[in-house]
């Protein structure tokens, strides 16, 4: 599982990195990854923030559109940028609809054995990169792990952070499919990858669900848009996920859900709020 560097680009004084290796999480395929490592990584180990893109995305999107390195840069922390699903798997159906298949393995471990042998993005991106990354010598270091992302990657970032309290130290959230089983995506995608389907997904890729069960403490924060569609047509569903966090006794140092009046769903959204994540995420990273 050797890392292949694809192309390297200066960045705020650090450096952004595209990788290739082949995946044993994905079957076999080659996966690629961005990566950002800040300038202080040269002195030593730095601490990791993982970002999940959204439907039809790669590993591109978040780290050319997102507006998060110079904020990285400046707080020391590198930024580890996966893809969103295999590529070429071969599987009947797979480029049919742009919600489901490639570009939107929704960061689940399939089960249905249609799927299961390469759609694994949550041991992907949970497991695998950390592993592969450690093993190339590269300076981060993994006792030190926050995650966010953007809808699709915002329900990933979440569930994995919830599943894995021991493994994030925080999670973060732009405009995030939060009750993913009462929703036509999560339906979707669930009932595709999974054998049990929703009742499968329930407790193991809902984020409203799994905050219910959670007596820990957390540390969340989630942004959403007012003027955003898919909030609009019932995608998201963040109050779900805000009433049962609340009910749970999370009160809000623990989840903070802030609806943005006017914005949409797009990159101008999260580009606007990155700084806020980078920063929140920080505090817990370097603590």
């Amino acid at each position: 599982m050797s890392l292949e560097k694809l192309s390297s680009n200066k960045a705020f004084h650090g450096d952004l990195i595209k990788y290739k290796f082949k995946s044993t999480a994905l079957g076999g395929l080659d996966s690629q990854f961005n990566l950002f490592l800040p300038a202080n990584a040269a002195q030593g180990k730095v601490p990791v923030l993982f970002y999940l893109s959204g439907l039809t995305c790669t590993e591109d999107n978040g780290a050319q559109k997102g507006a998060f390195l110079k904020d990285a840069a400046d707080e020391g922390i590198a930024i580890i940028f996966p893809d969103t699903s295999p590529r070429g798997a071969g599987i009947e159906g797979e480029d049919t609809d742009w919600d489901f298949g490639t570009g939107a393995g929704f960061y689940v471990d399939a089960t249905n054995s249609k799927y299961a042998k390469h759609y694994n993005m949550a041991t992907h991106v949970s497991v695998e990169l950390p592993q592969v990354i450690e093993a190339a010598v590269i300076p981060i270091d993994f006792s030190r792990q926050s995650i966010m992302g953007h809808s699709m990657g915002g329900h990933g970032a979440l569930t994995l952070y919830l599943k894995n309290l021991k493994q994030y130290r925080s999670a973060s959230a732009f405009a995030p499919i939060s009750n993913p089983t009462k929703c036509p995506w999560g339906e979707k995608a669930f009932k595709g990858y999974l054998q049990g389907g929703l009742e499968e997904a329930a407790p193991k890729y809902d984020a409203t669900e799994l905050i219910a069960k959670v007596k820990e403490n957390v540390h969340i924060l989630i942004d959403y848009g007012t003027a955003d569609n898919f909030y609009k047509q019932g995608q998201l569903l963040p109050e779900n996920f805000l009433k049962a966090a609340r009910e749970a006794g999370h009160d809000e140092v623990q989840v903070r859900v802030r609806p943005q009046e006017g914005y949409d769903h797009s990159y101008f959204f999260i580009s606007t709020f990155a700084a806020d994540h980078v920063h929140f995420n920080a505090n817990f990273l370097k603590a």
